[in-house]
């Protein structure tokens, strides 16, 4: 299935119910590994309130939600330096933190939001997304802990992901294809 978001052409990647399952085994594994403990999740906005929505409804432990905003993107392009747009709201110190993304990509973001929570002192930080793409990745990071796809250097829409503000509320995600792509 294809699609036009803002005269650009995208096509199916994954579908809602794979996507579903992933978030619901994401949950579990969070669950396991934070037992007794109160993490506090953070949620990046503006990409990643959809999954973070559908996976606090598999968590099942005391936890605490929070969000920062943070962008880098125009259109498809990054542009290369990130702007925070909203803090922390809350102390995170001696807290086991879960950053949680829509995306990781280049790792520039989760590089200065790592930066960020690392100067409250927090107890730890794990990052959870939803879509990671490892051959774009700058830098390793010990701290991406729950992956829920990893996917091709492609940009990508849908389920709270964007082009030009636009395809957030996809259920499914999509790719850009390019003109030589469509048949």
């Amino acid at each position: 299935m294809r699609i036009e978001i803002d005269e650009k052409n995208f096509e199916l990647m994954l579908e809602l119910d794979q996507i579903e399952k992933r978030i619901r085994l994401l949950g579990i594994q969070l669950n396991v590994d934070f037992e007794n403990r109160i993490p506090v999740f953070i949620g990046v906005l503006n990409g990643s309130f959809i999954f973070l929505a559908d996976l606090m409804k598999e968590i099942n432990i005391a936890s605490e939600v929070t969000f920062v905003k943070v962008s880098s993107y125009k259109g498809d392009k990054s542009k290369g330096k990130v702007k925070e747009e909203m803090g922390l709201q809350m102390s995170v110190k001696d807290r086991d933190v879960i950053l949680v993304e829509d995306i990781v990509d280049s790792g520039k973001t989760l590089r200065y939001l790592l930066d960020m929570i690392y100067k409250e002192k927090p107890a730890s930080i794990n990052v959870c997304t939803l879509l990671m793409k490892p051959k774009s990745l700058k830098t390793k990071f010990d701290e991406i802990s729950y992956v829920g796809f990893e996917i091709p250097d492609d940009f990508v829409v849908g389920f709270g992901l964007d082009y030009n503000g636009l395809g957030r509320n996809l259920n499914d995600i999509y790719r850009a294809v390019s003109s030589t792509e469509i048949k």
